[in-house]
């Protein structure tokens, strides 16, 4: 390889390399406000539930109590994933379909 190819080839990886550089200072996070975010879950706010039966109707006016994104009943031989998600409501119901427990996740 003669001198100008390695210097171009040089020159290049360097023009490149310094492409890909920032030096830009990124904005620091604004501070979290006061109080939930918007659609976030509140279970507190639907304890009363527990002991009645739940269906769709009553599912979802505790979602809009919660303040929740989404709502979901689950069952004693239900199957659920691990991923927390702070906007959903969890209403956990028994074998009659009695809520037990009412939780955000």
């Amino acid at each position: 390889m003669n001198f100008k190819t390695r210097i171009c080839l040089i020159l290049g990886a360097t023009l490149l390399a310094a492409g890909c550089s920032s030096t830009t200072e990124k904005p620091a996070p604004a501070a979290a406000p006061n109080g939930p975010a918007p659609d976030s879950c509140t279970s507190s706010a639907v304890e009363h539930f527990k002991g009645q039966t739940a269906t769709p109707e009553l599912l979802e006016q505790a979602r809009q109590q919660a303040g929740a994104s989404t709502a979901r009943i689950l069952t004693p031989n239900s199957v659920v994933t691990l991923e927390y998600n702070g906007q959903r409501l969890n209403l956990n119901v028994d074998d009659q379909r009695v809520i037990t427990r009412v939780s955000c996740g």
